[in-house]
């Protein structure tokens, strides 16, 4: 296991201490942090995905289809994405779906997953770097996704990927959002969490997509760019609600969620709900409403 073997760097390994109520870094003149550096290009890019006026974000997950093909709620893509585009800060999706399902005049911006190379029927962690970052630039995304596993037996080969896509990303001035994973025998917990954020971090990513789990803070204000929590399984709805009220309070910066919102039986009820948590800070019991009126209304 890692953690167990006995290596130089881990002997007299110390957890790293309590923060808190604490602050990561500075942002400087721009709202977003660890991002005051960066060249005009990558800051007009970022603001697209975490809006100015409240420095939050509500993604949109729906590369599912990448590993997983036609999943629940994603069989038909332009069914899906039509009634949710509008509401949604950023889509992440895959650039076949964005050719062929996304219309042109959509205005969120495009975070687009450039990394795949396996399926749900084999290792998951076995991902590499399969989209040229020249078809990006064509495709005027805002920003480019890519999966790194640590832990995992093909960590090596995911953050030699992530590396590569950042000094590309740099170079054409596209943000890179990394999307942690941890290995199979490795707890969702904050100490992997906040390992493998860093990790990416370090290595020169902008935004940071990571698990919600207990001790959060441990996570966020150890990385010193922007989190994003990962929605995960589909949950109750008020679960998920509250789950994102918790991420934004310990300092995410928003949610990239997908399941949650595009399997819910009321899904533009369920984005708008998820929205009020998220930019206006509601209360999950008050945000819950506004899925329910949504609901409602299409009884009617």
């Amino acid at each position: 296991m890692f953690w167990g073997e006995k290596m130089a760097d881990l002997e007299g390994f110390r957890e790293a201490r309590d923060l808190t109520g604490g602050s990561c870094s500075c942002n400087g003149d721009f709202h977003v942090r660890g991002c005051n550096h960066l060249d005009w290009g990558m800051k007009n890019r970022i603001s697209r995905i975490i809006k100015p006026d409240t420095g939050r974000t509500v993604m949109l997950a729906v590369d599912h289809g990448y590993f997983q093909g036609p999943t629940s709620g994603l069989e038909v893509m332009q069914d899906t994405l039509a009634p949710l585009a509008g509401y949604a800060d950023c889509l992440m999706l895959t650039r076949g779906i964005l050719r062929t399902s996304v219309s042109p005049g959509v205005q969120a911006p495009i975070v687009l997953r450039v990394s795949g190379g396996q399926s749900v029927l084999t290792e998951l962690s076995n991902e590499t770097l399969n989209v040229a970052v020249e078809d990006c630039v064509r495709l005027n995304v805002a920003g480019m996704a890519l999966s790194m596993y640590v832990g995992a037996p093909y960590e090596h080969q995911t953050l030699v990927s992530l590396a590569k896509l950042i000094d590309a990303g740099h170079a054409v001035g596209i943000p890179i959002l990394a999307v942690t994973a941890v290995g199979r025998d490795m707890a969702r917990d904050a100490r992997y969490l906040a390992l493998s954020s860093r990790i990416a971090a370090e290595m020169g990513a902008n935004i940071v997509k990571t698990y919600y789990c207990e001790n959060f803070e441990r996570v966020t204000q150890t990385c010193p760019v922007p989190i994003v929590m990962a929605g995960g399984k589909k949950l109750p709805e008020i679960e998920a609600l509250e789950m994102a009220h918790n991420a934004v309070k310990r300092g995410a910066v928003g949610v990239d969620m997908g399941r949650n919102i595009f399997q819910s039986d009321c899904p533009v009820g369920m984005i708008k709900a998820v929205k009020s948590v998220v930019h206006h800070e509601e209360k999950p019991e008050k945000a819950i409403k506004i899925y329910e009126d949504e609901k409602k209304s299409l009884k009617i």
